[in-house]
């Protein structure tokens, strides 16, 4: 091959396809006729003067706009001739072969087009463009579920419960005089919580002095008298309440002797019947199930519902209790009713404890929820501070007061008040 695909030789006199070497290469030149046009094609044409710099051109030839003789521009861009040194245009070894040949191009043969380079023309496309790499998108980390957390130092509220229930244990069956007086100690202490709270979130002023005094009263005419000396103790409270009211100024007395009432039946009334059952002969078993029963409930609640909970029960009034936990509470006190019943009271049968279990935990739900709506409409989580692990006495007696009058009264059923 020669190198008359490169063009015509040009005339004596005539300025070639290069233009006058003392002028330089002129770019963009095109090339003049096909390759084997003519017999004359078949002489070598000298090859211009290539002046020194890299082997595959530089920045030197783009800044004087001349023509590049070395390698492309991009990578992507198609490879020309290079010139070489035995003056057949190509590098030595590379007779015979076009250019794109050499770079895994397509040869069309003698007939090839005039090469394109990108400076010549826009719409370029390389022929064999390199593929870049398929880069994967990283998936985003997904986060790790949160734990379940009961809300509360459980460590702490373990250790309360059971100091609590030591000394609890400990009177009931050493002397029932020293667990009537726990039960009133408990009573004026959570008379106190509820009044500051009533007081600080709802300036509601209930007279703290007349409710213990009652109060405490009233658990000990419930333990002597029964179920008359309670009530009567229940309206001597009250009208002390109404009295104690009127030594303060009118405003807001109306609000204030009603919430005296209410917290006098809620608190101290409510307990009394844990005294009344210490009366029987078997009283300490009695107030013992009584106890368990209820603890039992709110532990299968809890475990349940935190293990299983997915339905919420009451979400508007407590957004922790599930219908899990419900089932869980009546499965518990239901097992625990049927084998106190069975082996701790006289005359009592297994079946009758799975009832009384069934009762306790409808009360003993009912009754958290009634100081949960309470605590929502103070704004509190707590109602005191007392106990670690557990907020206050009343956190701790909101499930136990209004199941002391059921439980009471379904052993007097089952069994007699003896």
């Amino acid at each position: 091959m020669n190198d008359s695909s490169w063009g015509a030789p040009p005339q004596a006199g005539q300025a070639g396809y290069w233009g006058p070497i003392e002028r330089g290469p002129v770019q963009g030149a095109a090339p003049a006729g096909p390759a084997y046009d003519a017999p004359e094609a078949q002489q070598t044409r000298p090859m211009p003067i290539v002046p020194d710099g890299p082997a595959y051109g530089g920045d030197q030839d783009d800044d004087r706009g001349a023509a590049r003789t070395g390698g492309p521009l991009f990578r992507d861009e198609d490879h020309g001739a290079f010139p070489g040194g035995d003056g057949s245009g190509f590098p030595s070894g590379d007779h015979g072969r076009f250019p794109d040949e050499r770079y895994g191009g397509r040869s069309e043969g003698p007939s090839a087009q005039p090469h394109v380079t990108p400076q010549h023309d826009s719409s370029y496309v390389p022929q064999n463009p390199e593929p870049m790499p398929d880069v994967q998108p990283q998936p985003a980390p997904v986060p790790a579920p949160p734990k379940k957390s009961a809300g509360r130092d459980l460590g702490a509220a373990i250790g309360v419960g059971v100091g609590l229930g030591v000394v609890i244990v400990a009177s009931l069956f050493v002397v029932k005089a020293v667990f009537v007086g726990v039960v009133a100690v408990a009573v004026v202490v959570g008379l106190w919580e509820l009044t500051s709270r009533l007081q600080e979130r709802k300036q509601i002023r209930a007279p703290l002095v007349p409710l213990a005094v009652g109060g405490a009263a009233m658990v000990v005419a419930g333990y002597v008298r029964g179920a008359e000396g309670a009530w009567v103790a229940m309206a001597l409270t009250a009208l002390a309440v109404l009295v104690w009211r009127m030594t303060e100024p009118p405003e807001g007395y109306l609000k204030d002797v009603t919430a005296g009432v209410f917290a006098a039946f809620y608190v101290p009334f409510l307990a009394t019947f844990v005294a009344m059952m210490l009366t029987a002969d078997d009283g300490p078993w009695r107030v013992l199930t009584f106890l368990l029963l209820t603890v039992v409930s709110d532990t299968g609640a809890y475990a349940v519902g935190w293990r299983f909970g997915t339905h919420k029960l009451a979400p508007r009034i407590s957004p922790g209790k599930t219908r899990e936990g419900l089932l869980g509470a009546v499965s518990f006190a239901m097992v625990a009713g049927a084998l106190c019943l069975q082996f701790l009271i006289d005359d009592g049968s297994w079946w009758q404890g799975l009832l009384l279990g069934l009762a306790v935990a409808a009360s003993a739900t009912l009754g958290d929820l009634g100081e949960s709506m309470i605590k929502r409409d103070l704004g509190i989580k707590d109602m005191g501070t007392l106990l670690p692990g557990h907020g206050g006495i009343m956190d701790r007696l909101d499930s136990l007061l209004p199941t002391a009058p059921v439980v009471w009264l379904l052993l007097v059923l089952f069994v007699g008040s003896g």
